[in-house]
Parts: C-alpha cells; sequence; structure tokens
C-alpha cells in the first residue's frame, strides 16, 4: 500500500459550550491548527502517483477562503467544533474530491492530535 499526506495550515478561533465555566476552552479561543490529509493506494497512477500534490491544493483554498482566521463556531454552524469533528469534517470535504483518502488529522496543539478515518 501507498500512502501519502500533506499538511495545511490554519488559524481560527471557536468556543466549546457545555464545560465547566472555569473550563478554558468554554472561553473564546484561538489555535493554530494542522490538517493533515492522508491518500492510500494500492497501485500508482500513470505518473507514478498515487496523486499529485497538486491536486491538492484545493483543500488550501478552502481552507483559506472559509476557514483561516474564522469563528468555527459561525463557519461550520456547530456548538462544538472539536478537533474531532473538524477531523470527520475535512474527512468528508476531502473524500468527495479524492477517493484516496484514508484519514484526516487535526492538531490544535504540538502534544494533541485528532483524527478520523473509516
Amino acid at each position: 500500500m501507498y500512502t501519502i499526506s500533506k499538511e495545511y495550515h490554519f488559524s481560527a478561533s471557536h468556543i466549546l459550550h457545555g464545560l465547566a465555566d472555569d473550563h478554558p476552552c468554554a472561553r473564546l479561543h484561538g489555535h493554530n491548527y494542522i490538517v493533515e490529509v492522508e491518500l492510500q493506494s494500492e497501485a500508482l497512477n500513470e505518473t507514478g502517483f498515487v496523486r499529485d500534490y497538486r491536486e491538492l491544493d484545493a483543500l488550501k483554498q478552502y481552507i483559506d477562503e472559509h476557514l483561516d482566521h474564522r469563528h468555527l463556531n459561525d463557519v461550520l454552524g456547530e456548538d462544538n467544533t472539536t478537533a474531532e469533528k473538524l477531523a470527520k469534517h475535512f474527512y468528508d470535504w476531502c473524500k468527495d474530491k479524492w477517493p484516496e483518502v484514508s484519514a484526516v488529522r487535526v492538531k490544535e496543539t504540538p502534544k494533541t492530535c485528532a483524527e478520523y478515518k473509516e
């Protein structure tokens, strides 16, 4: 199995509702997110790629136009825009365009990561 991945970075704010008042994520705050999309294939295309990395630039454009420096609760219409929900959102968005997508990981901090895969 061949596996490739590519990272994208963006900054955004959010609030997580339903947490204790003293929980820091219950307040408005932001992250410098890292989104990593992973694609897998048992065979390479005629050029020798799983998929040309340049084709994945559509994800960067989507992030830049809709999510970067935005308030995620408003953009995604969710009360709780957790890293887990973001990973699923990006997975669905990417899988619709590239059937080789096997997983999406979202990091809110260098020490935390949420992943969605089927």
